[in-house]
C-alpha cells in the first residue's frame, strides 16, 4: 500500500512538472504588402527566381581586390568578433538558466563541536560530531518557472547570433560602399589631373596671344582662374582618399594605410538582373528581422517566469553519507551512516504587490518588444522601397548627365576653336569650360550613387551575411566556426 502511495504520488508530481505557466508564442500578425513599392525598377517576381538578396555576396562584388576586402573584413573587424564573444555569453546563460531543472549535489565535510555542562552521569563535558557525505537540493519545476526561463535565454542566443548576423551584412555593404566611394575619388582626381594639364596648354596659348599683342591682360586672369579652379581640387580630393583608405582600414581591423584597387568606377556593380523577391521573405531574410522577433520571444517567455513565481515553489534537500562522535570522557562512537530528507513548499502570502508587479512588467515588456518588431518590420520594407526608387531614379540621373557632359565637352571644343579663330573673347572659353569640369564631377557621383543604391538595395533585402560561393565562410572565425558546427544548446 505505501509503496504503491508513493508510486501515485511520483506521477502526480511529475504531471505537476510538466506545467508551464504564462502565454507560449505565437508571432504576430504581419500586414505585409503585395509588393514593394519601386519594384519597376528591377524584373517582375515571376514568384520562381531568386531574389537579389539571396545571392552570396561575392556573386553581387566582383570585383577580385574588393573581395579580399570584405573577406579580411569579415574575418579581423573587432565589431564582428565582439559580436561573436557575445553570443559565447548568451550560450553561458543558457546553460545557467537551464541547471536549476536537475538536482544540485555538493560534497559536505563539517563537524559540530558541544558542549555540555550539568550533572550528568557519566558526565559528558563536550561531543565532536564530524560527518562527510553528499548534498543534494532540488527545486522541482512544478510551474516551468526554469522551463520559461530557458526559452528565454535560447531565444536571447537566438538573437546574438542573427546580431552577428546583422554586423556582417552591414560591415559587407559598408566596406563595399566605401571602396566605391575610393574609386570615385580616384576617378575625380585622375579628371582633376587631365584638366590641370589642359588648362596649363591653355595658359600657354594666352600668354604666347598676350605677346603678340592679341589678347590682353584680362584673358590671362581668366586662364589662370581656370588653372586654379582645377589645381586646388586636386588637394582636397586627394586628402578624401587617404582618409577614406583609412576608414576601410580600420574596417579592415587594420592600422591606417594604403587600400589596393581593382576594377575602375564604372565596372564595379551594375543594377541587379534578379526580381527584388516578395515581401514577406524579409522575415527570414534579414536578420534584424529575425533579432527582434527573438527578442520578442525571450520577452514572452520572461511572463511564464514571473507567473510561476505566483504559485508554490517546492524544494527537496537532503543529506547522505557517515559520521562519528566524540565524547569527552567517553569512549568515541561511530562511524554510523547518515540519512536525512527535507521536502519544502514556499507560498508567496504578502509581499505588497512585488510579485505581480513582475508579471505586469514583463507583459508590458513584451509589448514593447512587439511593437520594436513590427517597427523593424515596416522599416525593412521601407529601406527595399527607398533602395529599388534609388536604383531607377539615379539611373534616369545618370544618363541625363551623361548627355549634359557630352552637350558641354562639344561646347568647350567649340569655344576654344572660336578664341583661337579671334571669333569670340576668352570669357565664353571660361564659361564652357568650368561647366565642362563640374559636369565630369558630377558624372561620377552620378555613377557612384547609382551603384550605391545596387549595395543599398542588396543589403535592404538581407543580402551580405551569406558565406561566399567559394564556400567561405569569411566570417567565421576560429569562435565563429564552433559556434555554427555546435548549434544552440
Amino acid at each position: 500500500m505505501i509503496r504503491r502511495r508513493t508510486v501515485i504520488l511520483c506521477a502526480a508530481g511529475l504531471v505537476a512538472a510538466g506545467c508551464t505557466v504564462g502565454p507560449d508564442y505565437q508571432r504576430p500578425e504581419v500586414f505585409a504588402p503585395g509588393t514593394y513599392r519601386g519594384a519597376e525598377a528591377v524584373p517582375a517576381d515571376t514568384g520562381t527566381e531568386p531574389s537579389f538578396g539571396d545571392l552570396a555576396w561575392d556573386s553581387v562584388f566582383t570585383d577580385p581586390d574588393l573581395q579580399v576586402l570584405i573577406r579580411t573584413a569579415l574575418e579581423q573587424n573587432y565589431d564582428l568578433q565582439a559580436a561573436a564573444a557575445r553570443i559565447l555569453q548568451a550560450e553561458s546563460l543558457v546553460t545557467t538558466a537551464r541547471s536549476p531543472l536537475f538536482p544540485t549535489v555538493d560534497g559536505v565535510v563539517d563537524g559540530a563541536y558541544t558542549g555540555y555542562t550539568g550533572s550528568d552521569t557519566p558526565p559528558i563535558d563536550s561531543v565532536f560530531e564530524p560527518r562527510a557525505g553528499l548534498g543534494v537540493s532540488w527545486q522541482l519545476d512544478f510551474w516551468g518557472r526554469f522551463r520559461r526561463g530557458t526559452e528565454a535565454a535560447r531565444a536571447e542566443l537566438m538573437a546574438a547570433e542573427e546580431a552577428r548576423y546583422a554586423i556582417m551584412a552591414t560591415l559587407v555593404s559598408q566596406v563595399s560602399q566605401a571602396y566605391l566611394n575610393l574609386r570615385a575619388l580616384d576617378l575625380t582626381l585622375e579628371i582633376s589631373r587631365r584638366t590641370v594639364d589642359s588648362r596649363v596648354q591653355s595658359l600657354e596659348l594666352v600668354k604666347a596671344r598676350l605677346d603678340g599683342g592679341v589678347a590682353g591682360v584680362i584673358e590671362l586672369r581668366q586662364a589662370e582662374t581656370l588653372l586654379y579652379t582645377a589645381t586646388k581640387s586636386i588637394p582636397e580630393t586627394e586628402r578624401q582618399i587617404e582618409q577614406t583608405e583609412n576608414f576601410i582600414s580600420i574596417l579592415l581591423g587594420q592600422d591606417p594605410g594604403p587600400i589596393k584597387r581593382g576594377r575602375p568606377l564604372e565596372s564595379q556593380i551594375a543594377a541587379p538582373a534578379l526580381p527584388p523577391g516578395l515581401p514577406t521573405e524579409l522575415l527570414t531574410r534579414r536578420p534584424d528581422v529575425r533579432q527582434a522577433e527573438q527578442l520578442l520571444v525571450s520577452a514572452n517567455a520572461q511572463i511564464g517566469v514571473a507567473r510561476s513565481l505566483l504559485f508554490p515553489q517546492v524544494t527537496l534537500s537532503g543529506f547522505a553519507g557517515a559520521g562519528s562522535q566524540d565524547n569527552s570522557g567517553a569512549p568515541n562512537v561511530g562511524p554510523y551512516g547518515i540519512f536525512s530528507a527535507l521536502p519544502a513548499v514556499t507560498l508567496p502570502l504578502f509581499n505588497a504587490g512585488r510579485l505581480r508587479a513582475g508579471v505586469d512588467f514583463n507583459e508590458a515588456r513584451a509589448e514593447e518588444a512587439a511593437s520594436v518588431y513590427q517597427q523593424t518590420l515596416l522599416q525593412a520594407f521601407r529601406e527595399v522601397s527607398d533602395a529599388l526608387i534609388d536604383i531607377r531614379k539615379r539611373r534616369e540621373f545618370r544618363q541625363q548627365q551623361e548627355l549634359l557632359v557630352g552637350a558641354l565637352g562639344d561646347a568647350s571644343e567649340v569655344s576654344k576653336m572660336r578664341y583661337e579663330g579671334g571669333v569670340t573673347s576668352y570669357l565664353e572659353v571660361l564659361d564652357t569650360e568650368r561647366q565642362f569640369f563640374e559636369a565630369e564631377i558630377d558624372l561620377v557621383q552620378a555613377k557612384r550613387d547609382e551603384a550605391a543604391s545596387v549595395i543599398q538595395l542588396y543589403r535592404a533585402l538581407g543580402g551580405g551575411w551569406q558565406p561566399d560561393s567559394a564556400g567561405m565562410a569569411a566570417a567565421e572565425s576560429a569562435t565563429g566556426s564552433e559556434l555554427a558546427a555546435a548549434g544552440p544548446p
